[in-house]
């Protein structure tokens, strides 16, 4: 995968700085709840579709999986070094890019993704579809089963045989699942996650009253079965996690961990949970991710901030 600029690491910064980090991030946390509160009731209602189904084309056959503050974000990318000099291929044109499916988190609608959505069109992006799943679902692999449906639509309406998926939060779990567990590799390109408790977060116990949120925490069965094997995974993910996001507990938990899996973990600072699907160096990291050719690739995107360095085999600020 095509690497952004990779920018020397910047030394740590001192307790203090770290606490004024905190409280930038969370200020940008409240500025954008209260953004997204606003926008919120414009999401309530499905996304228009057109009503026709364009031509299709041959449909892919691959193998399916096991189960049929104002601190800008740095980056880093993984797979043991990043390579900022190796030689990058074009990106894709407009038209031959998959559509991209945006998933919102839990208790959202698909409002969260007004400002990235904007960016994927001034981008290029023409496919671009924004699933709303209802608030009341109780269980991840339903939800990863109508995914699945969707996703199948979705092909056959745009003549695309793959998409590729934009998940925040429960929503890059789902993606994830389906993806996994349910042989949506041979649909799902590239999955992009952002602050997904892929290992399971162990924040807010007095939700654990929803069922959905159980299945989030660690050693739940959903979190079981995406540590199974999962030979011949098609998909590339890409997942961003940030150390100031005060929903995954701990933060390491949103990182792709898993020996079959082709994944890169970017590593995000300055910002907290709700800002990752709006802040624009996440979103110029995301174009980068979706832009880089589908032939195999071993190395990851990135973006850089003021702060931080990366840690670990894959990371992004």
């Amino acid at each position: 995968m095509k690497l952004l600029p990779l920018l020397p690491p910047l030394p740590r910064l001192p307790g203090p700085r770290m606490s004024s980090a905190l409280l930038g991030a969370t200020a940008l946390e409240l500025a954008v709840l209260v953004g997204h509160l606003i926008a919120y009731p414009f999401g309530l209602t499905p996304e228009r579709r057109p009503p026709h189904p364009r031509p299709t084309r041959p449909a892919d056959t691959g193998a399916h999986g096991p189960d049929g503050g104002e601190a800008s974000p740095r980056a880093t990318t993984t797979r043991g070094e990043a390579a900022p000099h190796a030689a990058t291929a074009l990106p894709l044109a407009a038209d031959d890019a998959p559509p991209v499916v945006l998933l919102h988190g839990f208790i959202d609608n698909r409002s969260a993704f007004v400002v990235l959505r904007r960016a994927l069109t001034r981008h290029g992006h023409r496919h671009l579809e924004s699933l709303n799943y209802s608030p009341l679902t109780r269980d991840i692999r339903a939800a990863a089963e109508l995914l699945g449906l969707h996703v199948e639509e979705i092909c056959a309406r745009t003549g695309h045989s793959r998409v590729d998926i934009v998940g925040h939060s429960l929503g890059g779990l789902i993606a994830r699942y389906y993806v996994q567990r349910r042989g949506g590799d041979r649909r799902v390109r590239t999955l992009v996650t952002l602050g997904t408790p892929h290992g399971g977060t162990a924040v807010a116990p007095g939700a654990g009253i929803h069922p959905i949120v159980r299945q989030m925490r660690g050693g739940s069965s959903v979190i079981e079965e995406l540590r199974s094997p999962a030979p011949g995974c098609r998909t590339r993910f890409v997942s961003f996690w940030s150390e100031l996001d005060q929903v995954m507990v701990p933060v390491g938990t949103a990182c792709v961990d898993h020996p079959d899996l082709d994944a890169v973990n970017v590593r995000v600072t300055g910002i907290g949970h709700l800002a990752l699907p709006v802040h624009p160096t996440v979103a110029a990291a995301i174009l980068e991710a979706l832009d880089a050719p589908e032939a195999g690739e071993d190395t990851a995107t990135a973006t850089e901030s003021s702060t931080g360095s990366s840690t670990g085999a894959t990371s992004a600020a």
